[in-house]
């Protein structure tokens, strides 16, 4: 009985491919109402940013030890640090700035195998920020309320790569007012600051656009995914990495023939992704991955398993419109949930994600184009101006913030 299941389950795929290969009228669709205006928002003369000019140990000398740094996922610190440089956003002059910008690379800290280290970055971004308050006046009068950080580790600015410990950690004491730029997003979780943007992490435009195949190509893999189920180093059981999410897709579809899953990386990774119709993008050690940018990128219906995840731009982006949100724990009836979904929502997906405003909004181009990452990250910023006048402070009251709270070790000089 389970085999024809399966049977008919495989003939219901096939009609979704022949119904999406038919498919030639409205290849693209906009996205309607605000959320479309706001993808195409234009940032240039809706604010000015001041970019603080810091010793080089804290950007470019970092980049030159390790040039890794330019292809990690983490490296949207630096991208942006350049698209700064020469958007018509920038002031020279600090008394007509909106924001105030710090370029500090702290994910740019590699072991040999590519591994961010994060355990430098506090001691670093809190040098940096006694640098710019002790030098220039524009800190102390917010105390950085006015002031955005880009900080794209896994748990932000929480600094560090396991939940536990960064939720232990908690968001560095001295960055608790300003504005948080960063990859990591979820609901209630003492990592993310309410105002903070939450940012699709780097994926590499040029690369994969030399991937790139026709679009007629038809998507005949039902659901793909390549990455880990198991850190069998960290967590050789399964049931704390991820959640137990990824063990659970492993354990119940690994010999389901709807399901193209493995841990390869095979060189034909982003021609696969163009050919299927899901693309599992499920938690890690933390909620997000590069694998929802390639999949918006490829066209391939990201499939979110990530409980209560705050997404990247998430008030341009329609992602319940784009994407399928499956609970951690109904990873057991994926098979069920996906075969479900009528062709026409598969059909009004696809096309909204071959929008190529959709696209650009994901990534970090260079050179930077209307309507890309960098351009949705000043909208964020531009939506949250005028400042409010509470953020000033008095000139002889007390101060907020609390200079020798956290953990001993970051109190070290770096």
């Amino acid at each position: 009985m389970r085999t024809w299941v399966w049977v008919f389950s495989v003939l219901v795929v096939y009609g979704f491919v022949l119904r999406i290969s038919a498919d030639q009228k409205a290849r693209t669709e906009r996205i309607s109402g605000s959320a479309g205006d706001v993808l195409e928002d234009n940032p240039v003369g809706r604010l000015k940013v001041y970019i603080y000019e810091l010793p080089s140990k804290y950007n470019k000398k970092l980049l030159q030890k390790d040039p890794r740094c330019l292809n990690h996922m983490f490296a949207a610190e630096i991208y942006m640090h350049r698209f700064l440089l020469s958007s018509p956003v920038r002031t020279l002059n600090p008394e007509e700035a909106d924001w105030f910008y710090t370029p500090i690379y702290t994910t740019c800290d590699l072991t040999p195998t590519g591994l961010p280290l994060p355990f430098k970055s506090p001691r670093m971004m809190r040098s940096a920020v006694q640098l710019i308050s002790s030098s220039r006046p524009y800190w102390n009068r917010t105390e950085g309320a006015d002031h955005f950080f880009v900080v794209p580790h896994d748990f932000g600015a929480c600094f560090h790569y396991q939940e536990e410990k960064a939720i232990e950690r908690g968001i560095l004491p001295l960055l608790q007012r300003a504005t948080l730029v960063q990859t990591f997003g979820q609901r209630n979780h003492v990592c993310l600051n309410e105002g903070s943007i939450t940012i699709p992490p780097y994926a590499p435009p040029q690369k994969m656009q030399a991937h790139l195949i026709p679009q007629e190509t038809p998507r005949s893999i039902f659901v793909y995914f390549r990455g880990l189920f198991y850190d069998v180093n960290n967590d050789p059981e399964g049931g704390y990495y991820a959640r137990g999410a990824r063990a659970a897709v492993w354990e119940n579809f690994k010999d389901n023939p709807l399901f193209d899953i493995s841990t390869d990386h095979p060189t034909t990774y982003y021609e696969d992704m163009q050919r299927a119709i899901f693309c599992l993008c499920p938690l890690g050690w933390a909620p997000w991955s590069p694998r929802l940018v390639e999949a918006v990128v490829f066209g391939c219906i990201p499939v979110i398993i990530a409980d209560d995840i705050v997404l990247p731009f998430a008030d341009a982006i329609p992602w319940e419109e784009i994407g399928v949100f499956v609970a951690e724990e109904d990873v057991p009836n994926l098979d069920t949930i996906l075969t479900s979904i009528p062709p026409e929502v598969i059909l009004r997906k696809q096309r909204l994600l071959a929008n190529p405003s959709m696209k650009r909004a994901m990534l970090f181009p260079q050179p930077a184009q209307a309507g890309d990452a960098f351009h949705q990250i000043l909208n964020g910023l531009a939506r949250k101006l005028p400042h409010d006048k509470t953020i000033y402070m008095k000139k002889h009251g007390p101060k907020i913030l609390n200079w020798t709270a956290g953990p001993v070790g970051d109190l070290k000089p770096w």
